[in-house]
Formats: structure tokens, sequence, C-alpha cells
């Protein structure tokens, strides 16, 4: 028999009923404020086109990483999900039934949150996933699907979404964007969704197909990307382009933190190896460092707030990275330096108020030690929150404890969902509007706070710590 799919009201609140009563009043005062994106990885072309979605495994499953890994790591082919070359193949049912059979092994996971919030307060389920009710659950909801109240921007409206931010390629023609900045200039639909810069295809040496797409660079910008004064100004031209359709952001995925400030002369050399392929992997580490140095300075002049998003070893599993290409749920988590790695670009443009940089870490170990006290002394420096693995009710409990009495809270940047799974973005949400509630009750509750400062700290966190960290 099916088991009840029910959501407690005061989920994720502290259990002491005290602190519990200030955080249920805390989270009243937060809970309806307009969700903000400032960064993720949603399709800008789910919004431009407003076609229907399809059915539950191609919009809940396929596209949620944090979901298929799990499967994965337990034995499921990514095949058998319609991952891969083999997708035309694949039955959406079937792999729906693989997931509602392998429900159990999400109990107490981020995921298993997630998604019961959507379940129920998305798709109005009563009963639980499970293998009894796999297709009761593909059939409502794929049904669902297949209605104008579920297409792409009924549900951004529907979930009082003010901003998606997403993130393309300095090689993307952003036509989705210009498609929708058109509706929204001609009086047609109003939802706001604007592009972020991520260079990474064009600044790491070491991805693949490096070497042709700085030819692709040239040929969009006009410019020689073979040399690196040409290189230099089609970055330029391309953030422009990017700000113009609505980035308020650029983002950097790279593998360490390491900065660099390297003379004219040495950086034009190192350019000319790695456009060669004449590199070694130290060039190509060093090659990062000055870009990431270079993008700073470039976002001092034009405005956009630059993400550092390290300390992630991409694509570990070589196999499955071979086969099925990127974002395959093998990234995994590396010790991350930053006092000594940031210190370069630091020395050049730490003392710039103008200049905002948002720091992120999958190394918990530097909250305390290194991150926490650089945002809570250099001007440019703000703390991105618990990301990633650490994108949990535990991660962000342990982000607010390990950072606030060096950093404080207005030197972190509220909530950043980052993710491809767009029903998840009001469930990551409410889950962070809770935790923080919850921490922020404590502290009233401990005479550490008021009661009004702690109700007006949880609308800054909420909201308007990160629309003004993204000038948004």
């Amino acid at each position: 028999m099916p088991r009840p799919l029910e959501l407690h009201p005061d989920r994720l609140f502290p259990a002491e009923p005290g602190v519990r009563a200030v955080a249920r009043a805390l989270y009243a005062g937060v809970a309806g404020l307009p969700i903000v994106s400032p960064h993720g990885h949603t399709d800008p072309s789910w919004f431009a086109r407003n076609e229907t979605f399809g059915n539950a495994t191609e919009l809940l499953l396929r596209p949620d990483h944090y979901l298929f890994r799990m499967l994965y790591s337990q034995g499921v082919a990514l095949e058998d999900l319609g991952i891969g070359p083999a997708k035309a193949t694949y039955d959406p049912r079937k792999a729906w039934r693989i997931l509602a059979e392998n429900w159990h092994l999400y109990r107490g996971t981020p995921s298993r949150m997630w998604s019961d919030w959507v379940f129920s307060q998305v798709f109005g389920m009563t009963d639980m996933l499970s293998a009894e009710t796999a297709d009761l659950y593909f059939d409502t909801i794929t049904e669902q699907l297949a209605t104008d109240a579920f297409r792409p921007r009924a549900l951004f409206d529907r979930y009082n979404i003010e901003v998606i931010a997403t993130t393309e390629s300095p090689l993307d023609d952003l036509a989705h964007h210009a498609a929708i900045m058109a509706e929204n200039k001609a009086g047609g639909w109003q939802g706001r969704v604007v592009t972020a810069y991520r260079p990474d295809p064009v600044v790491d040496p070491e991805f693949e197909g490096f070497r042709d797409n700085l030819k692709r660079f040239s040929a969009i910008t006009g410019e020689d990307c073979l040399t690196w004064q040409g290189y230099l100004a089609a970055h330029r031209r391309r953030r422009a382009f990017f700000a113009a359709h609505g980035a308020t952001s650029t983002d950097h995925g790279h593998p360490t933190a390491q900065t660099a400030n390297l003379s004219s002369a040495e950086a034009e050399a190192l350019f000319d190896r790695v456009a060669k392929g004449e590199f070694t992997p130290a060039d190509a580490e060093l090659f990062r460092a000055q870009m990431l140095t270079e993008m700073a300075g470039m976002s001092l002049e034009d405005g956009l707030v630059m993400q550092i998003h390290p300390g992630s070893f991409r694509n570990h599993n070589a196999a499955l990275f071979a086969g099925f290409g990127r974002d395959k749920g093998a990234d995994i988590p590396m010790r991350t330096d930053y006092v000594n790695a940031l210190k370069p670009l630091l020395d050049k443009y730490g003392n710039e108020a103008g200049l905002s940089i948002i720091l992120f870490t999958l190394d918990e170990s530097t909250y305390a030690r290194e991150l926490a006290p650089l945002a809570g002394h250099y001007p440019c420096l703000k703390l991105g929150p618990a990301w990633w693995f650490h994108d949990s009710p535990e991660g962000m409990r342990r982000f607010r404890h390990a950072t606030t009495e060096t950093a404080g809270f207005y030197n972190t940047v509220g909530f950043n969902d980052d993710t491809r799974a767009f029903l998840s973005i009001p469930a990551r949400h409410d889950v962070a509007r809770r935790i923080d509630c919850g921490f922020l009750a404590q502290m009233v509750v401990e005479h550490r706070m008021a009661d009004w400062e702690a109700a007006e700290l949880a609308q800054d966190l909420t909201y308007n710590l990160v629309k003004k960290a993204y000038r948004l």
C-alpha cells in the first residue's frame, strides 16, 4: 500500500519549541518574497520558446545530475535513463520506473527533500514515489506538463520568480536571450531571464577543442584571438555583448583559485605558447591564473560581478567523460587554497570597492580559516553561499556557523541555487529560507540579536543581499 507524501509545515526548523516558534515567525515574513536566482544553468530556450516540457523523465530526471549520479553509483546504466548517445532509443517510462524503484536510495538527501516538494507542491501528489506509484506519477506529471499551466513561463510566474540568470559560453549567440528581451520590449511576457559570461572554453587551455574555440572566438568578434592583444579585445567585446543581453555577472569554473600578475611581456609569451598548443600543465595553470586577474580588471571596467567557482576535479570518471561528455555527475571536490592563491589578484585589485568578486568553495575547511577572514577584510570580496555538494540543510548551517562571526552576514550574498533542474529552484529557495530563519531564531533566543533585527536580516538574506551583490 502506498505511503502518504506529507510535507511537515515545520520541516527544517529547530526542534526546541521556543526556538521553533521564533523560526516559524521569521519564516512567515519571508516565505512569500520573490525568488531571485542569480546564477544557474536552466536552458534559456525554455523561456524563449515556451514549449511544453514533454514528460516527467525529460523534465525531472534527465537534467538533474544529483538524481542520476546516485543511480549510477548503484550500478544503473546511464543509457537506461536516456543519457548519452543512446537517448533516441530509451523509454522514458522505464527510466522513471528505475528512479521510482530506487527512491529509497535518496533518504536523507537534499534531492529527496527538493523532489518531494516538487511532487507535492507543483504536481499535487499525495502518495510517496515508489515502484507501486511509478506509473501514477509518470502519467499524472506528464499529463499536467501538456497543459498551458505547466509551460515554462507559467511556472516561472506561478513561483514568483523575479529573475533567473542562465550561464553561457562566449561562443553562444544568445539568440534565446535576444528573443526574450524583444518580447519584453514589445509588451509580451515580462519574465526576466538574463545571461552570465562563462569564458572557460576560451580561457582554459586544457578545455577540449581550445584552439578551435579560439578560432571561433576570432570569427565571432572580428579580433585576432591568436594574438594576446586581440584575444583580450575579444573578451571585452563579448562581455559588452553579454551585458547588452542582460548579464550582470561573469562566472569562472577553474580547477583552483590560483591567480597571477604577470608583466605584459610575460603574459604575451605565455599566451603564444598556449595558443600554439605548445604548453605544459604548469603553463595551463598559470594562464588560467593570469586570466582571473585579467577578468577582474575587466570587471572593474565594465561593472560585471565576478564569480569564482574553484575546487572541482571536473569529469573525474575518465571512461564516463569519454562516452558521455561533461556534467554527468562525476565532478569531485578538491582541497582548495585561497589565501596564497588569490594574493596576486588582491595585491592588484583587492582594495577596489568598485570591484565585486564572489567566492565559492567546495572545501568547507576553508570557511573559517581563509574565506571568512578574506571577505571580512577586502572591499572587493563577498562569500557565495554553500554550493553544490554542500547545498543542503547541514551544509547551509555549517556555512553560517563557520563564517558569520568573522565575515558577518553582510559580506555574504544571499542564496544561489545553481541548478539545471528548473522546478527544484523554488524548492531550494524554500530550504534556504527555512535554514536561515532557524539560524537567526537561535540567535534571538540566546539574546544575541533582537527579534526585529532578525526579521530585517531574514529579509536581507532572502532578497536584498542577492539583488545588491549581483547588481540586479
